[in-house]
């Protein structure tokens, strides 16, 4: 049985739908059969206009929100808020606490550290271990390793060892995504998971990080936004009367 391929960060200029559409047709091209699309609040709307493209080019689109808390009770409440909007809630990681809080609540998908300060990189044992309590899975924009140079790439590289060996230790899954806002810089699937060796994530670990990972992620979430779901497990087969 062959993948299903799926990039759950592209972070194209919402203003300029022509640059949308052509980083989604890109990503058909590039063997893609799922792509996430980081929305903002003001643009929401565009969503189905954009399922709507995507379908007709044959690519399925999730709608993703990323949230830059300050503090935890502001994760708190942007959650209790927007989670049943959007089919994927990233958190990005900037402060310790925010990065404890985000790993132990449920409603979060991904787990995002954007920092190349490896001081402010907060993905160690204790978040490893949180993490695998909870449903979120450990994000990692693969940008930066086609941008950097040098001491920079050489440090964020040992840092991506650290982290992945702890998500391997605990059990949390890990997804490979772009992280890109321009085309030039997409790339194949399979090509994203042959970066991944550079930190020492198996081939088969880094395969799944960019098709059985992200799609149980969007495919979790879309059962739990359905009508028909009650709880885990439980949906609702028919309505009416003699039920």
């Amino acid at each position: 049985m062959s993948r299903i391929y799926a990039d759950l960060h592209l972070c194209p200029s919402l203003k300029d739908f022509h640059q949308v559409s052509f980083m989604v047709n890109k990503a058909q091209m590039l063997g893609y059969r799922l792509v996430a699309i980081t929305f903002s609040i003001p643009y929401a709307r565009q969503v189905e206009r954009l399922k709507d493209f995507c379908a007709e080019t044959k690519i399925d689109l999730a709608a993703r929100l990323d949230i830059k808390p300050g503090t935890p009770s502001e994760l708190k409440r942007h959650l209790s808020i927007f989670r049943r909007r959007f089919e994927i809630i990233a958190v990005m990681c900037e402060s310790k606490n925010v990065a404890r809080q985000a790993a132990r609540d449920r409603r979060v998908d991904l787990l995002n550290f954007p920092s190349l300060d490896f001081r402010r990189r907060f993905f160690d044992r204790a978040e490893g271990e949180l993490a695998s309590n909870s449903l979120a899975s450990l994000e990692i924009d693969m940008k930066p390793l086609l941008t950097l140079e040098g001491p920079t790439r050489v440090r964020l590289l040992s840092n991506l060892r650290r982290e992945t060996s702890i998500a391997k230790e605990f059990h949390v899954p890990v997804v490979l995504s772009s992280g890109v806002s321009a085309e030039v810089l997409m790339r194949r699937p399979r090509e994203l998971a042959s970066l991944a060796q550079l930190f020492d994530l198996e081939k088969t670990l880094a395969l799944e990080a960019v098709s059985k990972n992200p799609l149980t992620i969007v495919r979790r979430n879309r059962e739990k936004l359905s009508s028909r779901f009650v709880a885990p497990g439980i949906r609702i087969i028919r309505r009416g009367k003699d039920c």
